[in-house]
């Protein structure tokens, strides 16, 4: 296993000379979010603002952020995770495109795989907050396998990724933790920052993702 230097090394590298255009894909996911998040965002809005909000409006609103977050961020999430990928591991530059060809080309199995981990990870949640954490890490590289391995039925992706996993939940752990200084400048530049930092972390994952790939099929054939 690398080191969390040498992952961000491969990052940095892999993003040199290509910001513009992690940045543009990176802005319209972010748009996309927001626009999901725009009805449910109203209610907070009129709740401190003292205004009467009807229980119609309270629940088509949050029936849409759930759906919206589940119809088009979460293939919207594998997309954009996995054309980051292909920016390290192939210098594919077409960030934006990719985002949409590799999310909603195979958009049920895609929908289905992320409901599913969310799913298993709440449902361990529910036993202990610790438990859930765990699960996180265990199914992190969901995204990457649902793309990388069309064969796999979602539930299948998910086990995979769990026996990618095994030995490496801490190891991903520490990578993220490593990021949480930049996390924190972020916030001091009104979460400007994170358009560069979500990519730059995506990438460095990509990176992890990877190594432990190799490993995997290195210790399965």
């Amino acid at each position: 296993m690398k080191t969390n230097q040498e992952f961000k090394n491969a990052a940095l590298d892999a993003l040199k000379g290509r910001w513009p255009q992690v940045l543009v894909a990176t802005i319209v996911v972010v748009l996309m979010v927001l626009l999901i998040m725009g009805p449910y965002s109203s209610i907070n809005t009129l709740v401190v603002n003292g205004k009467t909000i009807s229980s119609t409006f309270i629940l088509v609103s949050i029936a849409l952020f759930f759906l919206g977050g589940l119809l088009v961020c979460s293939p919207m999430n594998v997309g954009y995770t996995y054309a980051l990928y292909q920016l390290y591991a192939e210098g594919d530059e077409r960030v934006t495109g990719n985002s949409f060809r590799n999310g909603f080309s195979r958009y049920f199995r895609n929908v289905w795989g992320m409901f599913l981990m969310g799913l298993f990870v709440n449902l361990w949640s529910l036993l202990l907050i610790v438990p859930g954490f765990v699960k996180m890490y265990s199914y992190a590289l969901t995204p990457y396998i649902l793309i990388d391995y069309p064969e796999l039925s979602a539930n299948q992706a998910i086990n995979l990724s769990k026996k990618m996993m095994k030995g490496h939940k801490f190891d991903l752990f520490y990578l993220h933790l490593s990021f949480v200084g930049w996390a924190i400048l972020s916030i001091f530049t009104l979460c400007v920052g994170l358009l560069w930092l979500v990519p730059y972390m995506t990438v460095t994952q990509a990176a992890f993702y990877q190594n432990v790939k190799n490993e995997y099929l290195s210790n399965n054939n």
